[in-house]
């Protein structure tokens, strides 16, 4: 049975894109820990990262660093936090969160809401920054 994840990238299910290429897909997390918090994921459905191949373990990161460049770019922080938890949801993905301490990668912490609007609104600004 396919993942969510592997869902969304089919469009089966509606997302915030930021990204995509032919290997890798970005978007927004929908119970974001800050605005502008992507998913990073392998279109090649693999339940653990380290599971990848040498090629793709190096093509996601790659990737996301073009997407977090791109949300830095938009999101005022210090720095964009990279987190690879893989127990959520079995298809391996990267989150990239914008930061300005330590608490803001916390993941324990109550994740915000947006409006369908803002979510539209933050993905086209990040989308629009994406250099692939």
């Amino acid at each position: 049975m396919a993942t969510i994840f592997t869902k969304i990238i089919n469009g089966e299910i509606p997302c915030y894109k930021i990204a995509e290429d032919k290997n890798y897909f970005a978007f927004l997390d929908i119970n974001p820990l800050r605005a502008g918090h992507t998913l990073v994921v392998p279109k090649k459905e693999t339940d653990y990262i380290f599971d990848l191949s040498d090629a793709d373990v190096s093509g996601i990161i790659l990737f996301a660093k073009k997407v977090a460049v791109a949300i830095k770019s938009i999101i005022p922080c210090n720095r964009i936090g990279v987190a690879i938890l893989g127990l959520e949801v079995p298809h391996a993905h990267v989150h990239l969160v914008p930061m300005d301490s330590m608490d803001d990668i916390n993941f324990k912490r109550a994740k915000l809401k947006f409006s369908p609007e803002e979510f539209k609104d933050i993905a086209a600004k990040i989308s629009r920054k994406v250099i692939l």
